[in-house]
């Protein structure tokens, strides 16, 4: 005869506070209306004693504070896993990012790339959301290393993109000989804020928002 054991299924932490928090409100509500009950039906010539039943109101607060407490802690403790709080040590500090978007900001939006060598030519192209080009601009500093580029916000057509709209940036540097010169495109500035999208952090520097998986380089301003 085959004799199978017994599994005991252990409730995650998650699922251990949502009960309580569950049993303390069932308990709340059957507690004040016992208590509602009593004070009705109460003798008037000896009244029951309010020092009782406000010691139990008290000790269920106690206990009601407990399980916000837990659920806090593990929030913080979900936040660090995800990096929050390396994320949340960066604020004012000055960091790169692999990163080809930017947000339109005061009618402008910015962006730096790196050329790997000095190119003859390099195109540059602002897209929207859809990939579509909505604006092109041919540097006259194509030197290699670290440049800027800044856009106006004004499309092909003349109309000025309103703030808040978020951008990306190919660019498409040549040798003489026509041949593609390595680049690539990043944002750098301080960062301002940090916020957690989809259970990840996200820094905010200048006009651009970067996850904090994109983080190539940390360094005090100067």
């Amino acid at each position: 005869m085959t004799v199978t054991s017994a599994t005991t299924a252990t409730p995650t932490t998650q699922n251990i506070g949502a009960l309580g928090q569950s049993q303390l409100n069932a308990s709340y509500d059957t507690f004040m209306k016992l208590l509602t009950a009593q004070i009705k039906n109460q003798d008037p010539l000896s009244p029951m004693d309010s020092t009782q039943f406000t010691q139990q109101l008290v000790q269920m607060t106690g206990v009601q504070q407990q399980l916000y407490s837990n659920d806090l802690l593990k929030q913080l403790v979900s936040n660090t896993g995800t990096g929050m709080s390396d994320a949340v040590s960066v604020i004012g500090r000055e960091v790169t990012a692999a990163s080809d978007k930017a947000i339109v900001t005061n009618g402008e939006a910015k962006w730096s790339y790196n050329l790997g060598k000095t190119a003859a030519s390099v195109k540059i192209e602002v897209l929207d959301s859809n990939g579509k080009t909505v604006a092109v601009s041919s540097p006259t500093n194509v030197a290699a290393g670290d440049q800027t580029f800044t856009w106006n916000g004004t499309d092909l057509g003349g109309v000025q993109r309103p703030d808040g709209g978020e951008f990306r940036l190919r660019i498409t540097p040549v040798d003489s000989g026509g041949a593609t010169i390595t680049s690539k495109v990043f944002q750098r500035g301080i960062v301002t804020s940090v916020e957690q999208v989809d259970g990840q952090p996200v820094l905010s520097l200048g006009n651009a928002r970067v996850p904090w998986s994109a983080v190539t380089s940390v360094r005090q301003p100067a």
